[in-house]
């Protein structure tokens, strides 16, 4: 999760060039739970790659540089 859309892109090209993405993350705005104000939504960088060698702490620490946080499903 990242706090604004611009975080987001950056993360979001950063994370191709990092780990060699081999298509672009998808951007997802993401109201967080009882916020009523649009301004209030976070943003996902969803990586969807099939390759299990992305390492979560990896991920995490470039989300943190964006002053976002990794979430997994």
């Amino acid at each position: 999760m990242l706090p604004d859309r611009d975080a987001a892109e950056e993360a979001a090209a950063e994370a191709v060039e990092r780990f060699r993405l081999g298509r672009e993350p998808e951007l997802v705005r993401e109201a967080l739970a009882g916020e009523d104000d649009a301004e209030d939504a976070q943003w996902l960088v969803v990586i969807e790659e099939p390759a299990p060698d992305l390492d979560p702490a990896a991920l995490d620490a470039l989300a943190a540089e964006y002053d976002g946080w990794l979430e997994s499903d």
